[in-house]
């Protein structure tokens, strides 16, 4: 096995070099390997100063997670940083790329800092429900800003070289070579005071801290760490170093500890493993992707086209009617110059990606693109007419993709003569914001369209989760089965606000029915027509065709569950709505009865939980992780809680079991039939997640 850190000495300076790929992370080997090296430099009577650096693309991305909530092995980071303030020889960081996390928190403790004009700097920790556990949060507020160093730390937001060079985080930007530039720079400190972090003071005006918190408070709704991370930082201020410190590790040691911090890590596993198909191995060949058709200049079509663009891949947009295209480009103009005018798209970038969409109305313009996503209507007469009309266009080796959300892939696929080519790429909406890409692996699809598919996610910046065919794929196969329990819960008693509070209470970015509204009441109600013909035995409340029967389909149309102000998302609870809903109790003979949040709760998310187990065990995921990311990229599931998976681990699988078999006796009972994996792994105490 080779060193995780290598030694030499340039000119009088030692140059200890982090070499633990790819993001030099803090492992027990490099961080035995810092030291060793800060030590020998520290003892050779030829050394007289030393450098820190990492590679070109990373200083160092910080912590090892995978060793949080293990053992740790010595030296861990505070020994090495402890040794690295007691040096008498000027030590300097050489910062390339970024330093993250216990990164930044090794260059803290070094007498210097030197970063390359394009290197990043930050304590991403909060991300991960933890706190900088190194002296960080110690250290930033005495060298920076005090309310840079809280605003850096508990949003995990990090700042570019020049930046921190213009807050003192760093000395100097380097010029030309990196390590020539820092060798130079710290043989001029030889001979001269060394300056220590820990020396200096922390400084703040009156009253911070309450203003601080306070707006910590309101921003970090159900997270713990960024309050923590206030305290710490306070302690900065009204503490000596070492009693900070210490403060500070024991703040750490309870936060790593916290279900919240443990599903955030968990979250950051399982994002990474996504990609990681069983039967596809990594060197499957890809197929290069320089030229993109979307067919659907809708809201929908639009968006996906917006993600080649954000990408650099020319894209072709196209649909039936000069209008319609014309109206689809309007809205990606429009969708952009919003992003112009909030600071976050400079007014070229804009036009260079307008450039690169091409709008069209003829299907022959598809001949040349590497993929073609299909975004019509959700009807599967009108994707399968569409892809024999492209099977006779699209160039070979070209990728036929549909949008589809439900509707089954094999079956469009079987209408062309190339089935292996056909994938489908479920965007999430809006296309051009939501993470989550529900990449559905048809029967006969090629394992290089699964592969570059995955690739074509990454590109393009989103979650690539693979799945099976099904009705519903992953996430909305579950979602209806929430939804179904949303409208028994109007049944019962509930008003669509009451069932919305409770969930938004819990942590779910909306409830079910402002969701609802959002992604258009039409669209359910379609579904439910369709199950109504092939499923009549997947039971409904009517309640939900009662208010699309009106033409209330949400947002779109200003009334659905709510009522919508012009130019306002903000929903507004509807008496009318009530009206229809209690016509619906008497016509139907229920009685409604009280319902607490905790059982509104508990029936929306055990049943995602349980469908989820069924789609586990049938194999259309790969893995329950896989499930987690679903919901936390694609339904406003809430982080700290680590998707419905992960969630229901935390709970106990028995207990979860327990609550779905006392649903089994009330209303609507037959529909919560337990999952057979859910019910072996409640009995074997295991979890969804190992």
């Amino acid at each position: 096995m080779s060193e995780a850190a290598h030694y030499s000495v340039r000119d009088g300076v030692a140059v200890i070099t982090m070499d633990n790929p790819p993001v030099n992370g803090l492992g027990n080997a490099l961080r035995a390997g810092l030291l060793k090296y800060l030590q020998q430099a520290e003892s050779d009577p030829a050394v007289k100063a030393a450098v820190i650096i990492g590679s070109a693309k990373a200083f160092s991305g910080g912590a090892d997670i995978r060793e949080f909530n293990k053992p740790r092995e010595k030296p861990d980071l505070p020994d090495v940083n402890d040794y690295q303030v007691s040096m008498k020889k000027p030590l300097v960081a050489a910062i390339g790329g970024f330093a993250l996390g216990g990164g930044l928190e090794l260059a803290l403790a070094c007498h210097f800092r030197v970063a390359a004009p394009r290197a990043q700097l930050g304590l991403p920790e909060v991300k991960l429900g933890i706190l900088p556990g190194s002296g960080g949060t110690q250290r930033l507020p005495r060298v920076v800003p005090m309310a840079e160093a809280v605003r850096m730390m508990t949003t995990g937001e990090g700042i570019p070289a020049e930046r921190a060079r213009e807050l003192g985080l760093v000395d100097e930007i380097a010029q030309g070579d990196l390590l020539d530039f820092s060798v130079n720079f710290i043989k001029g400190k030889v001979g001269k005071p060394l300056p220590r972090i820990r020396d200096k003071q922390a400084k703040v005006e009156p009253g911070f801290f309450d203003k601080a918190r306070a707006e910590v408070a309101k921003a970090s709704r159900g997270y713990p760490a960024p309050l923590e991370i206030v305290a710490c930082a306070e302690a900065a201020v009204s503490k000596p170093f070492d009693e900070g410190r210490k403060f500070e590790r024991e703040r750490f040691a309870h936060l790593v500890q916290t279900t919240e911090s443990k599903a955030l890590r968990h979250a950051f596993f399982a994002e990474r493993q996504t990609s990681k198909i069983p039967d596809v191995p990594e060197d499957t060949p890809v197929r290069p992707i320089k030229q993109a058709a979307v067919i659907g200049a809708g809201t929908m079509g639009g968006g996906i086209a917006m993600n080649f663009a954000n990408a650099g891949i020319p894209v072709t947009l196209i649909d039936v009617s000069d209008a319609a295209v014309k109206k689809g480009l309007e809205t990606i103009r429009k969708n952009y110059a919003g992003t112009v005018s909030r600071g976050r798209l400079k007014q070229e970038d804009m036009d260079k990606r307008l450039s690169l969409i091409s709008p069209k109305t003829d299907l022959a313009e598809t001949k040349d693109a590497d993929i073609v996503i299909e975004a019509v209507f959700e009807r599967i007469d009108v994707k399968q007419e569409t892809f024999r009309k492209l099977d006779a266009i699209a160039k070979p080796g070209a990728i036929l993709a549909t949008n589809t959300s439900t509707l089954d892939v094999d079956q469009i696929a079987a209408v062309t003569k190339r089935p292996q080519e056909v994938i489908g790429t479920h965007f999430f909406s809006p296309a051009n914001v939501m993470r989550l890409l529900e990449v559905v692996r048809g029967k006969r699809t090629d394992k290089s369209v699964l592969a570059t598919t995955m690739k074509l996610g990454k590109t393009l910046r989103k979650v690539p989760v693979v799945s099976g065919v099904c009705d519903g794929f992953i996430g909305n196969r579950m979602i209806e089965k929430y939804g179904q329990q949303s409208l028994f819960l109007l049944d019962e008693g509930c008003t669509p606000q009451q069932v919305d509070a409770a969930a938004q209470k819990w942590g779910l970015a909306m409830g079910p029915f402002a969701m609802g509204d959002m992604a258009g009441l039409d669209i359910g109600w379609e579904i439910r027509k369709r199950r109504y013909k092939e499923r009549p035995d997947f039971v409904y409340s009517r309640i939900g065709d009662r208010v699309a029967e009106l033409g209330r389909f949400g947002q779109k149309t200003g009334r659905g569950w709510y009522l919508y102000e012009p130019g306002s998302r903000k929903p507004i609870p509807d008496p009318e709505v009530e009206k229809i809903i209690s016509a619906y109790r008497s016509e139907n003979k229920l009685k409604p009865r009280g319902i607490s949040d905790d059982e509104i709760v508990e029936r929306l998310v055990y049943a995602l939980v349980n469908e989820g187990a069924k789609i586990l065990e049938e194999g259309i995921a790969l893995r329950a992780s896989d499930i987690d990311m679903v919901y936390l990229t694609g339904y406003g599931f809430p982080p700290y809680r680590g998707g419905p998976m992960f969630y229901a681990d935390t709970v106990g699988l028995d207990k979860v079991l327990k609550k779905i078999e006392e649903f089994q006796k009330g209303y609507q009972g037959a529909v919560w039939k337990p999952a057979p994996l859910l019910v072996k792994l409640a009995k074997e105490g295991r979890r969804f997640n190992p």
